[in-house]
């Protein structure tokens, strides 16, 4: 067992003794709308099928009992699951982000600092449905039972069957085997939500729709050698450097980003695909092409025969400038590193959009959980821990359909396909934003394009793109957009 291994095991089997589920009745409202709901946090008891405790997932949930003064109809009531990604993120950021009933207010593009403020948030997802935030087997306050095995725990297919079974003791705990089942999960979460579509379909419970925001199917497009990883950045290129007053002057930016994706897809992917075939002519030709749309000099593009690394791009772009552009939302920047800083996985692991944002959503769902609830946690709660967790992820997969078994660059796609045909009443909604180079839009809508799905279960996906970065709800006029996409979707069912 390695150190990271041993330190993870410490942490993760330190407290099988949790406190007691702790419930308040609060009210949400928003202008006129208003909604009067229980939120709940609390630990679900993980059972493996050989009746072994697996461990204690922490949840919070915000039932609704009133909207806008009539009573909800319990069974007929949409419950949502809610989760991030890493691996090894805790789904703070989900809630307070923009789906729960609270928010932390946020400035555009500016850092929210230790003068943050919560409100009622505009957009929660609490109109709709019934809302339960589910954290990873060790995140937040989320324990792997002690004496059982973390490498049964820490994989792709390991942490899908754990939120599979999470999920059902949540609807037997709570009597709601009768409503409509939704799942939303984020980044990385989109993975585990491809792989629970198929299996909670295996565990013949039925699902009404699935949202992922910020989606990544397809593991093998970030593989050295393949170019789809350099075709899939540079739509999100071309709208950073428009963003930045580089390039598009003038261009409305949706159309700025189909053009560069129009390109990505036609001349630039041939030129790709060529190799050292290409003619000097028309790699110089490509490059300027290339050069037009993200903002870099033909030499640069040249030097690199084309194909632009994300931390090459979100170093050099700006260093004009003395700054550095984010990853998981291109549009916000910092002051760039001293040039002595040379580390790569550091700076990779340095996100402007994170700094902005990340510690007043979790000083605000510390707050309210003590505030509001008197719900004490049993030990530090684990917000992000892709440090530890993430990096021994185990991401073998038995792909359906195929005899090979992937070690290490699975294709979920294959798991929707099979999930949608086995169930075709199940409806999906594929969120993205403009600015997010960790799931860049491209990859997404072509992985799916690949599957040639026949038009009845095509019919069956939504799509929207907004002019975000990876976490949508940060930009507060996407978030109200969000409102009315979501509404239309969990509104179709009726």
């Amino acid at each position: 067992m390695s150190e990271n291994e041993q330190g993870a095991a410490q942490v993760a089997t330190s407290a099988d003794e949790v406190p007691e589920t702790r419930s308040s009745s609060l009210t949400w409202q928003v202008g006129d709308e208003k909604i009067d709901y229980v939120v709940s946090a609390g630990h679900l008891d993980v059972i493996d099928r050989a009746g072994t405790l697996e461990g204690k997932m922490f949840s919070v949930s915000y039932v609704a009992r009133e909207v806008n003064g009539t009573q909800v109809e319990r069974r007929a009531r949409p419950v949502t699951f809610c989760y991030n990604g890493g691996p090894g993120s805790a789904s703070v950021a989900i809630n307070f982000g923009g789906l729960g009933p609270r928010r932390v207010v946020t400035h555009g593009l500016d850092f929210v600092g230790a003068d943050y403020e919560t409100v009622d948030n505009p957009g929660t997802l609490l109109r709709q449905s019934d809302l339960v935030f589910l954290d990873a087997l060790g995140t937040g306050w989320s324990f792997v039972a002690e004496g059982y095995g973390i490498e049964r725990v820490y994989g792709l297919e390991e942490d899908a069957h754990t939120f599979c079974r999470a999920i059902c003791a949540w609807l037997e705990e709570n009597d709601r085997w009768g409503s409509p089942l939704y799942i939303y999960g984020e980044s990385y979460g989109t993975m585990r939500s491809a792989l629970l579509m198929r299996y909670l379909g295996e565990e013949h419970v039925p699902l009404a729709g699935v949202v992922m925001l910020s989606a990544y199917f397809d593991w093998t497009q970030n593989l050295p050698g393949s170019d789809l990883g350099y075709i899939g950045m540079v739509p999100t290129f071309a709208a950073t450097a428009q963003s930045f007053g580089l390039v598009g002057e003038g261009v409305d930016e949706d159309a700025w980003f189909d053009a560069a994706s129009d390109f990505a897809s036609s001349a630039y992917a041939q030129g790709l695909f060529k190799g050292d075939g290409i003619d000097a002519q028309e790699k110089e030709a490509l490059a300027r092409q290339l050069s037009d749309f993200i903002g870099l000099p033909v030499g640069y593009l040249l030097a690199r025969n084309c194909r632009v690394e994300l931390e090459d791009f979100r170093r050099d772009l700006l260093a004009a400038r003395g700054r550095v552009c984010g990853r998981l939302d291109q549009r916000f920047s910092e002051t760039s590193l001293l040039p002595s800083q040379r580390a790569s996985f550091y700076f990779a692991c340095e996100d402007p959009a994170n700094h902005a944002l990340e510690s007043a959503w979790y000083a605000a769902f510390r707050d309210f959980l003590r505030h509001d609830l008197g719900y004490e946690g049993p030990a530090a709660y684990r917000l992000s821990v892709w440090g530890e967790i993430g990096i021994g992820w185990r991401w073998v997969h038995d792909e359906p359909g195929f005899d090979e078994t992937t070690v290490a660059a699975p294709n979920l796609a294959y798991d929707i396909a099979v999930a949608l045909r086995r169930s075709p009443t199940t409806r999906l909604c594929i969120l993205g934003g403009r600015y997010d180079t960790a799931t860049p839009w491209w990859n997404a809508r072509h992985t799916i394009s690949q599957l040639y799905l026949p038009p009845e279960l095509k019919d069956n996906i939504t799509w929207h793109r907004y002019g975000c970065g990876h976490m949508a709800y940060t930009d507060e006029p996407t978030l109200m957009r969000m409102v009315k996409d979501m509404d239309a979707f969990y509104g179709a069912r009726r």
